[in-house]
């Protein structure tokens, strides 16, 4: 249906095909940067949207989850099946089907059922270039005859047939294809027509396919799935058989046709696939390899982020000094410098892990090794409700839990993609590791066991915890999350090509901007209101405080100066409504071995779990830059109980919050993430009641044990 934007009209066309066929590369060519996310409503997938113009003719294009056919299985091929039928969705203008010109038997199965939806088409005949190495002609004449639409050959890595995609929509030459299948074969035309009628089809197809996922359509009302249950239990119909066997007369006719179209004669070359594939896919030097690449690929994240994000993380410091410098004094000041702008440096300062982690995802998946990491992980992850390609997302977590859970858009199964997202948090991050270091450090003794450092081996063992608490955690959830859906994996290997370092930067792009625009919003958001709780507190409490501190600095030496300042900070935060919080959860967490002071920082540690470090560096007056882990360990090593000789950070302490920040849910950013990516509050909450549960009951028996 044609939309009317700014005084144009325009038109929508809908890019289907398999997964693995190259969809999504001619998307990004047609597109280029003119991309956006929306939402399909009432589920989790994404839709990408992207335009196309030439002069005033603009044209929207909509990139549809890859599925094999209209029959969907999982939640993004059902959103092909509503795009497509106008189930919820509006109906598109038309329709650019692409076939995989390596396997156009599997391909042209989806690409019938959309030319029997009666919907203007065209096909697209990808990968050329694979066909002719493996010595497959197409008679592309022929084959449009036998399907009366238009064909154009393309080969999308190297940007072949671009031009005439964009030809055949600005002219407008898409078709309406004879169907290929008579559906009245099946079922009775009386039943077909009233189903035509009362829902306005104009394709037979349609209604058929309405009548075959009457009780799976979710996108229909329950008093349309019951009259059309009712009107096929009134003929006496098996449904699934008709699916079967309609299914089975489209691949006979197919086969006739492509006998027609298609020859294949001995391959033009060999190439190194099939020796590779011993290396990669062997039972154990395929594991191997894949632990070794996956480990360059997080040492090169965790090195080549560093240096970009200590300029955004000194930036932003720099920016909120300057703000302090010129701004005049007053809340709206403090709000910029404290609020505002530490909000969007937090932002900012997670887009080269994310660009990064993508952009080698981009790269492993262009050179068609991702296919195999995924074929060789579905064994070891399925016992455990998970995907084979939830391993990635799992092992960028090691990074960052935020990447990570994007990666998990990927899996196709709704089921083990939640229980990736709700379990990757449990990954020890980036983010844990300078609270392990502190922590270690106070509690553990570098003696070395067997010629290894205690300490190192106390670091691996908070790994090794949240990796057995990732999958234990999945196995749980694969009982628990009811979702009445069996997954199968589908894998391509395609051959090893070089990738295209355009397609890698395009996804390093799109992926940082569906961050910032998106999960930005949230964390910006909780940033201000974090910092209105730390940085104010009922006037009863502040007004004698400020007071105070005025008598005190007015009095000071200019050598006091500092350790006053540090002093009234932390006097400051314990009297502001973040420590008012602190000091009422102190009963709860007592029974761990905390304080009121350690409660604070679990609190201000949920905008990050790093500012662990610095705000008990502020809440226990510690002076000196709170970066030097050595100081602070040394000052933590100090600090007793209240009328006690007793250290506040003792073995038990320590251990049990390490096993703390192991396994809760301490960071805005990732319940963001979460948020966007699942399109509801439910499971980032849930995820944050459950991890925090864990958490608690594992520390409470953790200081239990040691104390």
């Amino acid at each position: 249906m044609d939309k009317i934007q700014s005084g144009k009209q325009i038109k929508s066309i809908a890019i289907i095909g398999n997964p693995n066929v190259g969809k999504s590369s001619i998307f990004n060519q047609l597109t280029g940067l003119s991309q956006k996310i929306g939402n399909y409503p009432g589920v989790t997938v994404d839709k990408m949207v992207g335009t196309i113009r030439r002069g005033t003719d603009v044209y929207q294009l909509i990139d549809l989850p890859g599925t094999y056919s209209l029959y969907p299985k999982s939640e993004d091929e059902e959103i092909a099946h509503r795009v497509l039928n106008g189930l919820g969705e509006e109906k598109p203008d038309g329709v650019l089907v692409i076939l995989d010109a390596c396997n156009l038997e599997r391909s042209l199965l989806l690409g019938t059922q959309v030319m029997d939806l009666g919907i203007p088409m065209a096909f697209l005949v990808n990968m050329k270039d694979l066909a002719y190495e493996k010595g497959i002609e197409i008679k592309v004449f022929e084959l449009y005859k036998h399907l009366g639409v238009p064909l154009i050959l393309t080969d999308a890595r190297k940007n072949e047939g671009i031009d005439s995609i964009k030809e055949l929509i600005f002219s407008n030459r898409f078709e309406t294809a004879p169907p290929l299948i008579d559906v009245e074969r099946y079922m009775p035309a009386p039943l077909i027509a009233s189903v035509q009628e009362k829902y306005g089809l104009k394709s037979t197809y349609q209604a058929f396919q309405l009548l075959v996922f009457s009780a799976k359509n979710h996108s229909l009302p329950v008093s349309d799935r019951l009259w059309l249950a009712d009107q096929s239990e009134k003929e006496g119909l098996d449904l699934e058989k008709l699916q079967v066997a309609e299914t089975v007369e489209r691949y006979q006719k197919i086969s006739t046709i492509l006998a027609k179209c298609v020859t294949k004669s001995p391959e033009k070359r060999k190439g190194i696939t099939l020796a590779l594939d011993r290396i990669m896919l062997h039972p154990v030097g395929g594991y191997i390899v894949f632990l070794a690449i996956m480990l360059l690929v997080f040492q090169a994240i965790f090195a080549w982020a560093e240096v970009p994000m200590d300029w955004i993380d000194v930036g932003f410091a720099s920016l909120g000094s300057w703000v302090y410098e010129t701004f005049p004094p007053g809340v709206f000041t403090d709000l910029l410098a404290e609020g505002v702008i530490p909000g969007i440096g937090g932002i900012l300062i997670f887009i080269p892990q994310i660009a990064l982690l993508f952009g080698f995802l981009a790269f492993l998946e262009d050179t068609g090794y991702l296919s195999r990491v995924v074929f060789l992980m579905d064994r070891i992850m399925k016992p455990f409700g998970l995907h084979g390609k939830s391993v990635v997302p799992l092992i960028s977590g090691m990074a960052c839990a935020i990447p990570g859970i994007m990666a998990a858009r990927n899996i196709s199964s709704n089921k083990e993609r939640l229980i990736t997202i709700l379990v990757t948090p449990w990954m020890s991050c980036s983010a844990r590791l300078p609270v392990y270091i502190i922590l270690i450090g106070l509690t553990v003794p570098a003696d070395p066991f067997w010629g290894i450092n205690m300490q190192a081996i106390a670091l691996l063992l908070m790994y090794l915890l949240g990796i057995a608490a990732t999958l234990l955690g999945a196995l749980a959830l694969k009982y628990i999350l009811k979702k009445g859906e069996k997954s199968f994996l589908i894998c391509d290997l395609p051959i090893y090509r070089m990738p295209r370092w355009r397609a890698v930067l395009l996804t390093m792009f799109s992926k940082s901007k569906v961050f910032v625009l998106e999960a930005g919003k949230v964390i910006f958001s909780i940033s201000i209101v974090l910092w209105v709780l730390a940085s104010y507190g009922p006037n009863s409490r502040m007004e004698p405080l400020i007071a105070e501190r005025e008598a005190a600095f007015s009095a000071a030496a200019e050598e006091e100066i500092e350790d006053l300042e540090d002093f009234y900070a932390s006097k400051e935060l314990e009297n502001s409504y973040i420590g008012i919080m602190g000091k009422a959860i102190e009963p709860a967490i007592r029974p761990l071995g905390y304080d009121w002071k350690i409660g604070i920082a679990l609190i201000t540690s949920f905008a990050a779990r790093e500012v662990f470090v610095a705000t008990i560096a502020t809440i226990y007056s510690i002076g000196g830059d709170v970066e030097d882990e050595l100081t602070i360990r040394e000052k933590l090593a100090q600090e007793t109980r209240a009328g006690t000789e007793e250290r506040v950070f003792n073995r038990a302490t320590g251990f049990s919050l390490m096993v703390f920040y192991a396994f809760a849910m301490q960071c805005m950013s990732t319940l963001a993430v979460v948020y966007r990516e699942t399109k509801s509050w439910k499971w980032p909450i849930l995820q944050t009641i459950i991890m925090t549960a864990v958490a608690y009951f594992s520390a409470l028996l953790t200081y239990q044990l040691f104390s």
